[in-house]
C-alpha cells in the first residue's frame, strides 16, 4: 500500500513559483495567461530558466 506525501503550503508556493517547460499542461497555462504560443514560452524557459517571474518578464515584452 503505498501512501503519498502531503504537499505542505510551502512546497506548494515553492512549485507555483517554476514554469515546468516539459509539463505540457504548464506550457499551454503560461501561454494562455501572457496570451503567447506554446513555443514562445519554450523557448522563454531556455532562454531564461524555469522561474516563473522571469518567464513571464521575458513574454510580456
Amino acid at each position: 500500500m503505498a501512501t503519498s506525501k502531503k504537499q505542505t503550503a510551502r512546497g506548494r508556493k515553492q512549485d507555483r513559483a517554476r514554469v515546468a517547460g516539459e509539463q505540457d499542461y504548464e506550457v499551454r497555462y503560461e501561454a494562455k495567461k501572457t496570451r503567447r504560443s506554446a513555443s514562445a514560452v519554450k523557448k522563454a524557459v531556455k532562454k531564461v530558466g524555469s522561474s516563473r517571474k522571469k518567464v513571464e518578464r521575458r513574454l510580456g515584452r
